[in-house]
Formats: C-alpha cells, sequence, structure tokens
C-alpha cells in the first residue's frame, strides 16, 4: 500500500528535487538507486516526487550512497525533519548552508509568479546596484568578496524570467512607496526604475503600481507576498500545488493549504484591481525615475 504523505507539500517536494538532483550528479538510475538502497524504484519515484515524507536517517542514507558533501547532508537530514510538519517555518541560517535555497528551487519548477510588494523591488527585476545596496545594508559585516558573490548569485537568478524555454509568467504590484523610497541614492534609484519601466515591456511580465490614492486595500494588512502556481499535467491538474512564498527578516513563510493560498490570490485580485493598468503604471514609473535623476 502506497505511503500516505502527511504534512506540508513544500519540503517534501524540495527535498524531493534535491535527492534527484543528487542522484542525476552520481550518475545512477532509479533502478540503480533502488538496487543499493534495498528500496523498490516505487518507492524512489513517490520520494523524488514529494508524494512520501522521509526520516533523516533514510536521506543520510541516500547522500551516501549519492556521494552528496557533509554540509548538503546536514542541510537535507534537516528539510527531512519538516516534512512531517503541518505548516513550515524555516529560518535558513540555523540549517541551510548558502546557496541552498528552498525558494529558488520552487521559482524554477514555477509557471506563474504574483506577487504584491510593499517596500522593496523584487529580488528578480533588481538592478545589480540596487541589489548592492539592499545586500550590503543587510549583511554590514560581510566582506566586499561576499557581497559580490551575493549580487551574483542575486542577477543570475534573473535569467528565469528571460530563459528561452517556458519562462514563467510575472504579475507584480508595487506599493507607490517602492518608487519613492531611494534605496541605495538618487542615481541608482533612477536606473532601478528605468530598469523596471523597460521590464514591464516583456510580454511574460505585467507591472502595476498601487499609488497612495488607492486607500485601504488588503495588501496593506497581507504584507509582501509571492504565490506561485505550476505547470499544468496532460489531463489539465496542476503538476504540484500551488504555494505561497513571503520572505520575513529571520526566516521564510511557506503556505500551501488551499484557504490561505486562496485568501492570498483574494489580496493580490483586490490590490491588481485597485492599481491603475499596465500604462499608466509603466508611465508613473518612468516619470518617478526622471525625478530620482534630477540633481
Amino acid at each position: 500500500m502506497a505511503e500516505r504523505a502527511t504534512g506540508s507539500t513544500v519540503p517534501r517536494r524540495q527535498l524531493g528535487r534535491y535527492l534527484r538532483d543528487l542522484r542525476n550528479q552520481a550518475r545512477l538510475t532509479v533502478r540503480s538507486a533502488a538496487h543499493q538502497l534495498e528500496w523498490s524504484e516505487a518507492k524512489m519515484w513517490r520520494i523524488e516526487t514529494g508524494q512520501s515524507s522521509l526520516r533523516s536517517f533514510d536521506v543520510e542514507t541516500m547522500c551516501k550512497v549519492y556521494g552528496a558533501p557533509d554540509d548538503i547532508t546536514e542541510a537535507l537530514m534537516g528539510l527531512a525533519k519538516e516534512t512531517k510538519a503541518k505548516g513550515w517555518w524555516h529560518a535558513y541560517g540555523d540549517v541551510i548552508p548558502e546557496g541552498f535555497d528552498v525558494y529558488i528551487g520552487l521559482q524554477e519548477a514555477a509557471s506563474s509568479l504574483t506577487s504584491y510588494q510593499s517596500d522593496l523591488v523584487p529580488g528578480l527585476l533588481q538592478t545589480e546596484d540596487y541589489a548592492r545596496a539592499v545586500i550590503r545594508y543587510h549583511n554590514p559585516d560581510e566582506t566586499e568578496a561576499e557581497i559580490d558573490r551575493r549580487v551574483r548569485l542575486r542577477i543570475e537568478r534573473q535569467t528565469l524570467l528571460t530563459r528561452p524555454t517556458a519562462p514563467p509568467s510575472l504579475r507584480l504590484v508595487l506599493n507607490e512607496a517602492v518608487l519613492a523610497r531611494p534605496v541605495g541614492g538618487p542615481e541608482v534609484m533612477a536606473g532601478q526604475l528605468a530598469y523596471l519601466a523597460e521590464a514591464a515591456e516583456r510580454s511574460n511580465i505585467a507591472i502595476r503600481v498601487a499609488p497612495f490614492a488607492a486607500g485601504l486595500h488588503l495588501g496593506m494588512l497581507s504584507g509582501s507576498f509571492v504565490v506561485l502556481r505550476f505547470p499544468a499535467n496532460g489531463d489539465g491538474t496542476e503538476t504540484e500545488p500551488p504555494t505561497v512564498y513571503s520572505d520575513g527578516f529571520t526566516g521564510s513563510l511557506y503556505l500551501d493549504k488551499p484557504s490561505e493560498v486562496q485568501s492570498y490570490q483574494e489580496a493580490f485580485d483586490d490590490v491588481w484591481e485597485s492599481s491603475p493598468d499596465e500604462q499608466v503604471s509603466q508611465r508613473l514609473i518612468a516619470d518617478t525615475a526622471g525625478s530620482h535623476g534630477q540633481v
């Protein structure tokens, strides 16, 4: 009888992806890995597709077979503990090594992103100078070499929106405060807003600005968030459940219960409908870029 998956799907799905990638890097087929682990191929399939939770001991065994480094093994064992959780709040610094980012994996698999951002331009649309200002301020004790590395990682992630094969669609609403706040100084901000106006011309990106004049909307209650949706199977069902992501100061929140996703989708729809259309918003972004650039 197949194992019944329990808890949040987010850590299960991500754990399955990482284990599949490690198996591929080790040049092992599902059959050969299952043979070495003395498991069935069906069990391997359930693990790699996020259908089963896992014990830390089993993850450790798989990592040994795949020749995974110690830090990755430790991180995946920590992730395995979360596969039985009903919800998932995880502060990355405690368990996950730098560069081992669950959200990056979810972004790569998503077919659409809908997002409201109240304070900052999202990482996928930041310029290098804007990203550097944010990262440096958040990591004041890091060396310039480390800041450079973090900036490069953020900029490299942006190829997600321009990749030649099935780039995800992005619908984004920015609070007007994001445009007004001169992160990195007026010159950096002028460049950032000019880049936003240019990005808004891409066919898979739609940007609106929620003006102060719109008054109260649900985004003011929800805070910043992203709703990720995934490609559909041949029968029209989604390959993975939609997921809400919110980046906090000390950790990241992932929600995937249908009622939770629906609440955030309704919040996004409310902010979207409360905002001027894309053409008006694009002009506002360009005009504000000009005001930052004035000396």
